[in-house]
């Protein structure tokens, strides 16, 4: 009777193993499947990699798209890895970054991940600053990044690469038609000082040819202490500076400061951090800043 527990205990066993091996290898082979169907992950870091990236990619069957930060993240200075960041880079083909120092992380991921391919999309660029980053401010450098994101994608996916020089060339073109209208702004505001409150918006100083005379970099963290308000006021006056470039969300109270105590015209332009997934929100944003700037430098004219 016990020998015919024994085999009964056996034959169940040996069943159930029977069946997890059935079920591991369909469950490997449809796992497999869907790796082959879905061709190269490509993970971004933050909203304008991801912009850019998208419009290279797009109509691409071999590229399987995601940022790694929330679109409203914003920049990504003192950005701290999730387990769940952590788990999506895990599975990259390939991880597509600003650089610079921008993704203060990075090392974190090498070490972790030493086989995942990961590409600076600015590195390539000749910068005017190597300590200021935020390449994406000036239309000219977001068309080399646009290109360098092609290149990448090329490399990763040879399959594709005709459509990802199509692609690249495509948005561009569109990028141009920006640079163009910031080429006309530069006949009215070239040589000008002004004054910002955020270390990016010296790429738009530069793409208009303007002098940066003194920038309060302002984020959430921030704190303003009595005297440097007092310094850049009379920096403003001392400099006959007529324009002001700052962000809105960190900028506000010291724009209404500015305002109030000189006839400095503030203007709030995009960061270019934040927006939504659509493929023309950067051509859309950078279209509002230059509208704003426009109005700035035609009142300045008057």
């Amino acid at each position: 009777m016990k020998k015919n527990k024994y085999i009964f205990v056996f034959l169940m066993l040996l069943a159930i193993s029977l069946a997890g091996g059935i079920f591991t290898g369909a469950y490997i082979h449809l796992d497999g499947g869907r790796q082959e169907q879905k061709g190269i992950h490509v993970v971004t870091s933050f909203y304008p990699v991801y912009i850019a990236a998208l419009n290279v990619a797009k109509g691409s069957p071999g590229v399987v798209l995601e940022n790694l930060s929330e679109p409203q993240t914003g920049c990504m200075h003192d950005y701290q890895l999730t387990p769940q960041d952590m788990i999506l880079l895990s599975k990259a083909d390939l991880f597509l970054v600003n650089g610079g120092g921008i993704e203060s992380f990075l090392a974190e991921v090498g070490k972790s991940y030493p086989q995942l391919a990961i590409v600076k999309a600015s590195e390539s660029l000749d910068l005017p600053d190597g300590e200021n980053a935020h390449v994406w401010m000036d239309t000219r450098y977001y068309a080399g990044m646009v290109r360098s994101i092609a290149e990448a994608l090329k490399k990763a996916d040879p399959a594709n690469a005709e459509l990802y020089q199509a692609n690249a060339e495509d948005y561009c073109e569109e990028i141009g038609k920006l640079t163009e209208q910031m080429e006309e702004l530069r006949e009215s505001a070239q040589g000008k000082s002004v004054v910002i409150f955020h270390e990016a918006y010296e790429y738009v100083a530069g793409e208009l040819g303007m002098d940066t005379v003194y920038c309060l970099d302002l984020d959430e963290e921030r704190q303003i202490s009595a005297h440097e308000v007092a310094e850049v006021l009379d920096e403003i006056s001392r400099g006959r500076v007529s324009v002001v470039f700052a962000e809105e969300l960190y900028g506000k109270d010291m724009g209404n400061t500015v305002e109030t105590e000189t006839q400095a015209k503030v203007c709030y332009l995009d960061a270019l951090v934040r927006g939504n997934y659509q493929a023309d929100s950067y051509l859309s944003a950078v279209s509002e800043n230059i509208e704003v700037l426009r109005q700035a430098f035609c009142n300045a004219d008057k």
